[in-house]
């Protein structure tokens, strides 16, 4: 885990330009379900016994149209929350002029939580009351729990469709490459797949690399599993 660092410089740094929640989340949602999802058909049309090449074209007619939607999904998604986000701070803004004893109230609340008390509160809570912006951005996160940085909708579509196109495209390989048991070669590699992006995953949290690499594994096998058990129902 690397550290940052302490000088004055660094620190100002990084609370002038805070990274926020960046597009980690929206490159493992893509890979995951772009792997999952794929993988689904072959396994439920491969266990419907049919061709290859109609595996091929209902694979990449998955990965392209699912991934499209996917990526307009959470553009949509993280558009609201802005939209939301605005809505919030616009009733803030209004609060604090209609109801500015009410409004100081809350600040002095919220900065009392945070551990200030007694004078030091009184004069921390006249100093952002002060100032609207400093207010808002107060109420926002401790009445709302809305970070200070707000996220980028067309970032968070683009790396979902590009993670899911990448993913996707992968369980497919062996077929259109007409490989000997495809199947099973397929299903070989995106396990690979399931558990290379948990273990990758781990990066960013506290969890053990095979640890979180064994979970996404599960999970992504659950989902081909339950996908290859309906195919062979429809098996002829």
């Amino acid at each position: 885990m690397q550290d940052h660092g302490h000088t004055l410089g660094e620190i100002r740094q990084r609370i002038d330009t805070p990274p926020g929640r960046g597009q980690l989340r929206d490159l493992v949602y893509g890979g995951i379900d772009g792997s999952v999802t794929t993988f689904a058909i072959v396994a439920g049309v491969a266990g419907a016994g049919l061709p290859p090449l109609i595996i091929v074209a209902l694979g990449f007619a998955n990965v392209l149209a699912d991934g499209f939607s996917m990526a307009a999904g959470n553009y949509s998604g993280t558009k609201a929350e802005l939209d939301n986000a605005e809505r919030l701070r616009q009733v803030e803004i209004r609060h604090l002029r209609e109801f500015p004893a009410g409004e100081r109230l809350e600040i002095k609340e919220i900065l009392s939580r945070k551990g200030l008390s007694g004078a030091v509160l009184e004069a921390a809570t006249d100093a952002i009351f002060a100032d609207k912006e400093a207010s808002v951005e107060l109420m926002l996160e401790g009445e709302y729990g809305l970070a200070s940085v707000d996220p980028h909708p067309m970032r968070a579509a683009v790396a979902t469709f590009i993670a899911f196109l990448a993913a996707g495209i992968i369980p497919l390989l062996p077929f259109v490459m007409g490989l000997q048991n495809a199947f099973l070669v397929s299903a070989c590699v995106t396990g690979g797949v399931f558990f290379g992006i948990g273990a990758l995953k781990s990066r960013w949290s506290l969890a053990k690399w095979w640890r979180s690499g064994l979970e996404t594994l599960w999970i992504g096998g659950i989902a081909a599993g339950i996908a290859f058990g309906v195919g062979t129902l429809f098996h002829t």
